[in-house]
């Protein structure tokens, strides 16, 4: 049971440190944080780092505190740093013109994130392009869409790349119990891979169990989703 608790305490972690890259935002991680923070769910999160933060967060939620689709400004992770939003800093006619032509053309592989990645527009904002393209679309629902996609595409192959190179080496104690508490995603989004996808997600669930490395198994990427 402690297990189980600490697994679904991480989860509920991680969406709060990566809602700005989770499209809906605080209205669709509130409800998971409600549905599935139990006694003993809320007694793990204390424990981890920014945890108390979340759990003050979550009893604002259901006192009906905070709204579904918002939070305390004092409980942003990362001290709200990823919240500003940089759709301030204005795009030129140019810029957004680049953008939209970019979103259009987007498919969904490897060659289409290098090309979108390759935009004067998102080059500008470095690192945090993800974040900044979508506080820029805010106001351009019909192109939000088309960017989530980009946003979920990015994702799978992040995590494909994560979990090809995992594989490859022995798991630690805290990589195991890590990779536990981020298996909600994998099987979110290596799915989209189809069989490689599964395959690989088979694998994972295997080597969870075995502090081995599987020799072979570090895989290229599928050239599409």
């Amino acid at each position: 049971m402690k297990a189980k608790a600490s697994s679904i305490a991480q989860k509920l972690l991680n969406l709060y440190r990566q809602e700005h890259v989770i499209f809906g935002g605080w209205a669709a991680v509130n409800r998971v944080f409600v549905d599935e923070a139990s006694d003993d769910v809320l007694r793990e999160l204390r424990d981890l780092p920014t945890g108390k933060n979340l759990v003050r967060h979550i009893a604002n939620l259901r006192s009906g505190k905070t709204p579904m689709d918002s939070i305390e400004r004092e409980l942003l992770p990362y001290g709200g740093m990823m919240d500003e939003t940089v759709a301030t800093v204005p795009l030129t006619a140019e810029e957004w013109a680049e953008l939209e032509s970019g979103i259009n053309a987007f498919t969904t592989d490897q060659n289409g994130l290098n090309e979108i990645q390759q935009l004067n527009v998102v080059k500008k904002f470095g690192d945090q392009w993800l974040v900044a393209i979508r506080a820029a679309l805010s106001e351009r629902p019909d192109l939000l869409e088309k960017w989530s996609v980009i946003n979920k595409t990015y994702r799978a192959y992040y995590l494909w790349k994560v979990a090809s190179d995992m594989l490859s080496q022995p798991l630690s104690e805290r990589a195991r119990a890590q990779l536990q508490a981020d298996m909600p995603e994998y099987e979110t989004y290596l799915p989209m891979f189809g069989d490689a996808g599964n395959e690989l997600l088979e694998k994972l669930r295997s080597f969870i169990s075995t502090t081995k490395p599987d020799e072979g198994v570090g895989q290229d990427s599928p050239e599409n989703i």
